[in-house]
C-alpha cells in the first residue's frame, strides 16, 4: 500500500488520535490530585474516583489502541518503516516497560489511595485524625514519582517518533 495510501493515512490518523485521547487523558492526573487535596475529604474522593475511572476505563483503552494502530501504520508502510529501525524497536521497548511500570507500580498505588480516601471519608471526625492520614501522606509522593517516570517515557517516545533515529 505504501505511505501515501488511504489506509496508511487512516491508520496514522487513528494512531495519533488514540495517542491524544489516551495519553492526554492521563497527563494531567497530577493536577486533579493537587486540586483534590484542596477540597474536603468527600469532595476530594469524588474528584479522584472520577479521575481514576477516566484513566482506567477510557484513557487506558486508547493507550493500547495507540500501539495497535501504530503497528498497523508499520505494516501498511511497505517496509518504509521496519522493526529493525532504532526509533521503532526502542519505542516499543519503552512503551512495554512503561506499561509494566504503570500496571506494577502506579495502578496499585492509585487503588490504595482511593481505599485510604474512602476510609478517611467514613471516619468519625470527632475521633481525631484518621489512621489513614499517614499512609496517604506517603503514597501521594510515590504516585507523583512514578507518574514522572511515565511522563518522561512518553517524552522520549515522542522524540523518537519525531526525529526517527536509525532511519
Amino acid at each position: 500500500m505504501g505511505i501515501n495510501s488511504f489506509w496508511y493515512n487512516a491508520f496514522l490518523w487513528l494512531h495519533i488520535a488514540a495517542a491524544i485521547i489516551g495519553f492526554g487523558g492521563v497527563m494531567l492526573n497530577g493536577l486533579y490530585a493537587q486540586r483534590a487535596q484542596q477540597r474536603p475529604p468527600a469532595e476530594a474522593l469524588a474528584v479522584m474516583e472520577v479521575n481514576a475511572w477516566v484513566s482506567l476505563r477510557v484513557a487506558e483503552v486508547f493507550i493500547y489502541l495507540t500501539a495497535l494502530f501504530g503497528l498497523g501504520v508499520l505494516g501498511l508502510s511497505d517496509k518504509v518503516w521496519k522493526f529493525s529501525q532504532t526509533w521503532i524497536w526502542l519505542t516499543i521497548v519503552i512503551y512495554v516497560l512503561a506499561l509494566g511500570v504503570s500496571h506494577g507500580l502506579l495502578m496499585p498505588r492509585v487503588k490504595r489511595l482511593l481505599e485510604l480516601m474512602r476510609g478517611v471519608v467514613s471516619a468519625d471526625p470527632a475521633a481525631g485524625p484518621p489512621p489513614q492520614a499517614a499512609e496517604l501522606a506517603r503514597i501521594g509522593p510515590q504516585i507523583g514519582a512514578v507518574s514522572m517516570v511515565l511522563h518522561l517515557s512518553l517524552a522520549v517516545i515522542l522524540v523518537l517518533m519525531i526525529w526517527k533515529p536509525g532511519v
